[in-house]
């Protein structure tokens, strides 16, 4: 019948938890109320109700366009629904100053508890139960609405893995795995927490700077209303608005090793903020980006630190009595992955921002305990782009059984695809001219280290991995 899902809520929770890979899950959200959320739906919901957007510029460049480089409005749902479609009532308003042809809006990382707080029951239209997740709502998920070219720099996420339920339109995501991070050039500027940044705009990489982009391995996918991504822990992602309105649901999925990466990221945060601090404040460089509430003071960030070891020590030894109880100390202190990033509108302390869990105790399902992952047409890979079609625009990818991804010349086959957006290459690709002399060699001017190049070493996520590890050996591990 119509009600019969594709997986169990067990299988789901033991792929999503197991597979270490991108995935999308098809035919486990149909019945979702969650469904009906358009922006025609929402906005009626909110009745008024002002959220932020995030504008940026459409033009395409060699950096990434961060969210410390956008501009920012108050506005309801209908007057960005009006916007979008080029209605006269936006000659004025929030929206006037941002002509449609040039701009991308993006209400991104909004948490559905709060910009729904006065309506709970709506958290229900959210089941990722279906999941494996019992109790787990749209109280634990976040809401991004966005327009055509609306997206997301390239970065990973340092907490959980990430469920995706694309709700309107659809959304290209560009990942890459965890041991392309060196090919990446990652960084930490702008900071913020749980989240490392790459300085190459993987739509328009600047091959001359950064060389080593050459050697990751891009894994694209389109995601439909209705379908739900995967993305497992640490994988790196860009992400698209292709759509004139684009709708989609997260949820942070906590692991165990999370405990770890609060310690590299309480050691980040400590670093970050009292090498930064200490420049000069008028040199102009926005480096907090704007989802930190704050830079937090060095005693704030030595006691985030401490908590952080203190977590994972408790979880060390639970972990070897067995597993945590729900309601036990362990259980209580874990941080939810949902409250992934400290937005402006939290109004919550560093170490108390967090939204509430049903689910204590999280464990990796161990794979070599779990069945063989059961692709098909309802669990489909998400697969690596050749390194040809990557740099060089060359076409179709290759796909069987209907359990890859397909893309023809002229249409695509099925509901999912691979793209063909052609990157620049090498000789294609001219370095800006201010970081070049009349004879081709650097200027002196940016061969000078900054603070930032110092931080890129220091905070680097292999270093950090180091010192953390150091750090809890300290600590009698």
């Amino acid at each position: 019948g119509e009600d019969v899902k594709p997986f169990t809520p067990g299988k789901a929770k033991e792929i999503v938890m197991s597979l270490q890979q991108p995935a999308v899950f098809c035919n486990m959200a149909g019945d979702w109320p969650a469904l009906r959320w358009d922006v025609k739906y929402l906005s009626a919901v909110l009745d008024g109700k002002t959220i932020q957007f995030r504008l940026g510029l459409k033009t395409m460049d060699l950096v990434p366009q961060f969210e410390t480089s956008c501009n920012y409005v108050e506005a309801t749902l209908e007057q960005f629904l009006a916007w979008s479609c080029e209605e006269p009532s936006c000659l004025s308003g929030p929206f006037s100053c941002y002509e449609y042809s040039k701009y991308w809006a993006y209400a991104d990382y909004k948490y559905i508890a709060r910009i729904f707080e006065d309506k709970p029951e709506i958290f229900q239209d959210v089941r990722w139960s279906d999941f494996g997740f019992p109790g787990r709502s749209g109280k634990e998920s976040t809401l991004w609405i966005g327009s055509e070219g609306a997206n997301t720099p390239c970065h990973l996420d340092s907490y959980g893995c990430n469920l995706v339920l694309q709700v309107q339109g659809r959304k290209r995501w560009h990942l890459f795995p965890p041991g392309d991070t060196s090919f990446l050039y990652p960084t930490r500027i702008p900071y913020e927490e749980s989240s490392i940044f790459s300085k190459v705009n993987v739509t328009n990489p600047d091959l001359k700077r950064f060389p080593e982009f050459r050697n990751t391995t891009a894994h694209v996918v389109t995601l439909t209303p209705g379908q739900v991504l995967l993305v497992p822990r640490h994988w790196w992602h860009y992400v698209e608005s292709i759509d004139p309105i684009t709708v989609s649901i997260n949820s942070w999925i906590e692991l165990d090793a999370d405990h770890e990466a609060r310690v590299e990221e309480a050691i980040t945060r400590m670093l970050v903020c009292a090498i930064k601090s200490a420049e000069n404040p008028g040199d102009g460089d926005l480096w907090l980006n704007p989802t930190e509430v704050e830079a937090t003071s060095h005693e704030i960030n030595l006691q985030y630190l401490n908590e952080a070891v203190a977590a994972y020590l408790r979880c060390q030894k639970t972990s070897a009595l067995g597993q945590v109880r729900p309601g036990s100390p362990a259980a209580e202190q874990r941080t939810s992955a949902s409250c992934k990033r400290k937005k402006r509108e939290a109004d919550c302390e560093p170490e108390g921002c967090r939204l509430p869990t049903h689910e204590p105790g999280f464990s990796v399902f161990k794979a070599e305990k779990s069945q063989e992952i059961p692709f098909g047409p309802h669990l489909i890979r998400v697969l690596p782009r050749p390194q040809e079609t990557s740099l060089m625009g060359v076409a179709a990818v290759k796909g069987h059984s209907g359990d890859l991804l397909h893309e023809h010349e002229g249409g695509h086959f099925g509901t999912l695809h691979c793209t063909r957006k052609q990157l620049v290459t090498s000789n294609e690709c001219e370095a800006p001219t201010h970081q070049m002399g009349a004879d081709g060699s650097p200027n002196p001017s940016q061969t000078a280290l900054s603070t930032n190049d110092l931080l890129d070493c220091l905070v680097n996520p292999r270093v950090v991995s180091l010192v953390a590890r150091l750090l809890l050996e300290r600590s009698g591990v």
